[in-house]
Parts: C-alpha cells; sequence; structure tokens
C-alpha cells in the first residue's frame, strides 16, 4: 500500500486486505468532518453497488442526523456492541437493519474522531474484545496514511493554482519591460533580464526625448516574487504617468519617489532603488539622478580605467517623500563601455557563499572588441561559472551601452 497515491486506490487495496484480517458481514464508513453535531455524512457501505469518491463527490453522500450511528461518532470513542438492538425510526436503520453484533472504530484527527468504520456481523458476541485495541491501532494507521494522501493532492492541486497564477502575474510583467531595445545614435545598447522566482522587482526602460536623446531607467524594488512584481508594475505606472516628458533626470525621480512614498509605500515598508541617465549623443553624455542604486560601471577602453557612476545618490523611492534628488553630469568618450545592473549580479554567490562583487563585474569587462551583447555574454558567462550552479537569490538585470 505504500506504492499507492491516489487515496480511493489506497481504500480498495487496504480494504481488500483488512477483510482477510477482521472478518464482518456489513460495513459502513462515516464522517462528520465539516459537519456539526448531530449531523454526518455514510462515506462507504458495503451494501452500495456503485463506488462513491467521498473526496471528490460529497454531494452524492447520504447526509443524516442523530440516531445510533451519530451517538457512536460524536461520542469519540472505540465501542463494542455485542447485542445490536435498531430502532425502526432510526436515521441509519437500513444500514444496521438484520446485525446484531457492532464494532466502531473511531479515526482521530487532532483527538477528536472525525471519521468512524462500523463493522457488523449478523450474529450477537461476535467481535473479540481482546483483539479489539490492535484493531483500533490498525485502522487508524490506515484513516491517517489516506487522510496524509488526500492532504498531499489537495496540495497538489493548490500549487498548481498557484504556478498558473504566478505565471500569469510574470507573463503580466514581463509585458511591461520594452519589447525591443530602442536604435539610439551613437549607443549601441543590449539588455539581459532573469528573475529568481517567476515574477521578480527588477525593471528597466527607455524614454524617448527630445534632439535624439534618451532617457534610461533601471530600478529594483525591495523583495522577492509577486509583491516586489506589484511594486514594479506600480513603479513602472508612476514613471509613465509623469504629466511631462521625463527629462531632466531628478525631475523623474522626483516625481516617481512623491508618488510612492505618499501613496504606496508608507504602510508596507517596500522601496526602489533606481538610476535614471539621460544620454545625449549630441553633447556625448550621460546626464543621471540615482536613488540608492548600484552605481552602474563605465570602462574607458582607450585607458582601462573603471569608472563608478557615483557622481550623486540619495535615499531610494519611497523612503521619504520630501527628498529632492539631484544630477550630475558624466562626459563619455568613443569606446566606453557602461554597465547598468541590479544587485542581483554583484551579489550572486558561489557555493562557498562568496559573491560576485564589483571587481569580477570589472574582469568580464575587459574585451573592448565586444559589441553590447558580447558585453552581456560575457558578464552572464562570468556570474554563471562563478555560482556553478548555485540557484539565484535575486533577481538578475543588466543593461549595457557601448559608446561609438
Amino acid at each position: 500500500m505504500s506504492l499507492q497515491t491516489d487515496p480511493q486506490a489506497m481504500v480498495r487495496a487496504y480494504a481488500k486486505r483488512i477483510r482477510q484480517l477482521m472478518h464482518a458481514d456489513r460495513r459502513v464508513a462515516l464522517s462528520r468532518r465539516g459537519l456539526e453535531a448531530p449531523f454526518y455524512r455514510i462515506t462507504r457501505a458495503s451494501q452500495w453497488t456503485e463506488e462513491i469518491n467521498p473526496w471528490k463527490e460529497k454531494h452524492r453522500l447520504p447526509l443524516l442526523e442523530g440516531g445510533l450511528l451519530g451517538e457512536l461518532l460524536y461520542g469519540d470513542n472505540p465501542r463494542i456492541i455485542d447485542d445490536l438492538q435498531v430502532a425502526p425510526d432510526d436515521p441509519a436503520a437500513s444500514y444496521l437493519a438484520g446485525q446484531r453484533s457492532l464494532m466502531a472504530i473511531p479515526h482521530y484527527d487532532g483527538g477528536t474522531a472525525l471519521n468512524m468504520t462500523i463493522l457488523m456481523r449478523s450474529t450477537p458476541n461476535a467481535f473479540d474484545r481482546d483483539e479489539f485495541p490492535e484493531h483500533v491501532w490498525m485502522s487508524n494507521l490506515f484513516g491517517r496514511a489516506t487522510q496524509n494522501l488526500v492532504l498531499a493532492e489537495e496540495l497538489k492541486q493548490a500549487y498548481n493554482v498557484v504556478d498558473r497564477e504566478l505565471k500569469l502575474v510574470a507573463d503580466i510583467q514581463r509585458s511591461l519591460l520594452p519589447k525591443t531595445i530602442p536604435k539610439m545614435p551613437g549607443l549601441d545598447v543590449a539588455a539581459s533580464y532573469q528573475t529568481s522566482q517567476w515574477a521578480g522587482g527588477d525593471y528597466y526602460d527607455f524614454f524617448p526625448l527630445s534632439e535624439n536623446r534618451w532617457g534610461i531607467l533601471i530600478a529594483d524594488v525591495s523583495g522577492h516574487g509577486t509583491p516586489a512584481a506589484v511594486m514594479m508594475a506600480i513603479t513602472h505606472s508612476i514613471a509613465h504617468a509623469l504629466p511631462s516628458f521625463p527629462d531632466p533626470p531628478a525631475t523623474m525621480l522626483n516625481h516617481v519617489n512623491q508618488q510612492l512614498a505618499t501613496l504606496y509605500t508608507t504602510n508596507n515598508e517596500a522601496f526602489v532603488t533606481a538610476f535614471y541617465g539621460i544620454y545625449d549623443p549630441a553633447k556625448r553624455t550621460l546626464t543621471y539622478a540615482s536613488a540608492g542604486h548600484n552605481p552602474p560601471r563605465l570602462k574607458r577602453c582607450e585607458d582601462g580605467s573603471i569608472i563608478a557612476l557615483d557622481g550623486v545618490g540619495n535615499l531610494p523611492l519611497g523612503v521619504m517623500a520630501d527628498v529632492v534628488y539631484d544630477q550630475y553630469t558624466q562626459a563619455l568618450r568613443p569606446g566606453d563601455q557602461i554597465v547598468f545592473y541590479t544587485d542581483g549580479i554583484t551579489e550572486a554567490t558561489n557555493p562557498a557563499g562568496k559573491m560576485f562583487d564589483t571587481d569580477r563585474l570589472d574582469e568580464a569587462l575587459a574585451n573592448c572588441h565586444l559589441d553590447a551583447n558580447g558585453l552581456i555574454e560575457a558578464v552572464l558567462g562570468a556570474v554563471d561559472r562563478f555560482t556553478a550552479g548555485e540557484p539565484a537569490a535575486d533577481d538578475r538585470t543588466l543593461l549595457v551601452a557601448k559608446v561609438s
């Protein structure tokens, strides 16, 4: 029976074997699960010609009130009746008629007999009281095993429902991300977005501005999973609801922060780190504002130097409504490589618990001959080799921009 995975099949297998050990002329199973006294259901009866699955066809089970079987079930104790006498008006009279001995075996759940097996014989004094404790013990083990299978099936179904919903949330979330990478004059851009769960809290976006300029946003919501995905969607909506163009960068962050802190993060302690930069191809500059986000790394290929874009910074979005963000302008040169990232990249850990960190990120940018897609592959490859199969604990988002 340990091979059974279906509770109904488990009952059949058990019944076949138990009939060899406990002879009875008639069997009835009762349940009061989910009912108030004195109501109970007949879940199985040897008189039935059709099998009913009590877990999936509860509506087909007879519902009775009171009588001898109700008294036994709600009595919560094992009992043997040696000379069974049944009143003609007993609600279960048809199940008890013609029987003279009865053994009532309760199945306990939390100390309460929620189920009961009734064995009967047509002759009086037919059940051995010395064997009764063993029958109760054996029957309760079976009842617990069957209930575990029922719970496992219910849990599986619940997981399937949650799984479908999480997939839907993930699909909706990904629909908020840019469908394609826009063509920016003088800038080759590529992106990678990986969630640690079905849905995540990372976010990136592009905003077309006047004079061929482009806004580049990367953000990371605190927490993981569905709650972070919901906050990510809210952040997306606020960013796209700015009354004017998201220009200059400080204006964008001031607006998103004020809306989040006033309407959404006051009571749930969520926050969003963000970096928003505006690329100007005519001036070859990146003007940016930062809200507690990881400073992007700028690899200057002409001399091999690394610059952290940390000229300004402030609290994450949603912490305090009255925060005012500053901005800074970084001059760019042909060949420069800029990596925007969330902390799921630098905080990725290997089996020993060590983090990937920014030094390894910088090393992955060593090849200045790669285009933006090649740099994405180089960084992700370095992360994969370092983590050696260790599951991602956080979302991993990369944006790479290469100046021409």
